[in-house]
């Protein structure tokens, strides 16, 4: 009897404990419901990997400028330059896990995970991907005084002179310095890289003669060329750009040769999913914006929109061939 009292006495606790979890639970997950319904609460900051006036700059305010209008809060857009991109997404994976911070990501985040052994954050475990907007174009742009008309030229005058000519990007890691690396590893060239803070300060120093060659991100680079501040040589895609179409593109002076940089975004780990969710579509909605559509393809920007969920495993696979292209081209982070 005594057993039989107590087996029923512990039976009642557990159904106790059980009806309080589930209680805890249903208030957990009604807050964490009602937390991403009323997002944003108050004002979002995008934070720019690059220096202002550079590729991202203009993308960047186009972005926020519309996400403002689909959340009624301001969403403000702060530059945080320097480290290969390391200072602006170290800075993201710090912030508050509540969708308050947005990082603007490029090619650099995937490619710093072999590029920088270093990292003061886990690539994989730091950040929740929310959305990929699309991709940037990469020109081969020289100045108007170097005495070469195409890319032969060029190589064959980097030939003549190895490490006689230097080459800006817009930072380590990126697209860019990427695409100047493999240019050198399969042309048999010497040149010497010059990293920047973003294009804004590359530019500056390409008209005033400090920079002969630069592999460039065309939509902010595409003004000075039309102006015939600089000169296009080739885009580094691997067919002929449609966006700017009467540029050959660099296979067909170098087979094989293939670089592309893309643009994403991300947000701290621990973030909520609907949050993560929520800002992923809203973005995807951006980039289908019929109103901005001109705007991106004024700037050389081909949309090409991937959620959460699409967007991980993206950067899961950049990891991976980013990473065999650092080791291939020899990269080195400086």
């Amino acid at each position: 009897m005594k057993t039989e009292v107590r087996r029923m006495k512990t039976e009642v606790r557990r159904m106790k404990t059980a009806i309080v979890l589930a209680a805890l639970t249903a208030c957990a997950l009604t807050a964490f419901e009602a937390a991403s319904q009323a997002y944003p609460s108050k004002p979002v900051t995008i934070i720019v990997p690059q220096a202002p006036g550079g590729a991202n700059d203009v993308l960047s305010r186009l972005v926020a400028g519309k996400l403002g209008e689909y959340w009624g809060q301001p969403v403000l857009v702060d530059f945080k330059p320097g480290g290969g991109a390391v200072v602006a997404t170290q800075y993201v994976a710090r912030s508050a896990p509540d969708g308050s911070v947005v990082g603007l990501v490029t090619s650099a985040h995937a490619t710093n995970l072999t590029l920088n052994p270093k990292l003061p954050y886990d690539t994989l475990k730091d950040f929740a991907p929310v959305a990929r907007l699309g991709f940037n174009v990469i020109g081969l742009v020289v100045t108007p005084s170097l005495p070469v008309s195409d890319v032969k030229d060029l190589i064959e005058l980097a030939r003549r002179k190895p490490d006689a000519l230097s080459h800006g990007s817009n930072g380590i890691g990126t697209g860019a310095h990427l695409a100047g690396e493999l240019f050198k590893s399969m042309a048999g060239v010497k040149m010497i890289h010059v990293p920047y803070k973003g294009g804004a300060p590359l530019y500056t120093d390409m008209l005033g003669g400090r920079i002969p060659v630069a592999f460039a991100i065309l939509n902010s680079a595409m003004p000075l060329v039309k102006a015939g501040k600089l000169r296009l040589l080739a885009v580094t895609n691997p067919q002929r750009s449609t966006v700017y179409p009467d540029y050959p593109p660099m296979s067909a002076t170098l087979p094989g040769y293939d670089v592309t940089t893309w643009t994403g975004f991300v947000v701290a780990a621990g973030t909520p999913r609907e949050i993560v969710n929520k800002i992923g579509a809203d973005l995807i909605r951006v980039a289908n914006a019929p109103e901005l559509r001109p705007k991106f393809a004024d700037l050389g920007y081909e949309t090409a929109p991937l959620g959460p969920a699409e967007f991980d495993a993206f950067i899961r696979a950049e990891i991976e061939s980013k990473g065999r292209l650092v080791r291939e081209s020899g990269a080195k982070f400086e």
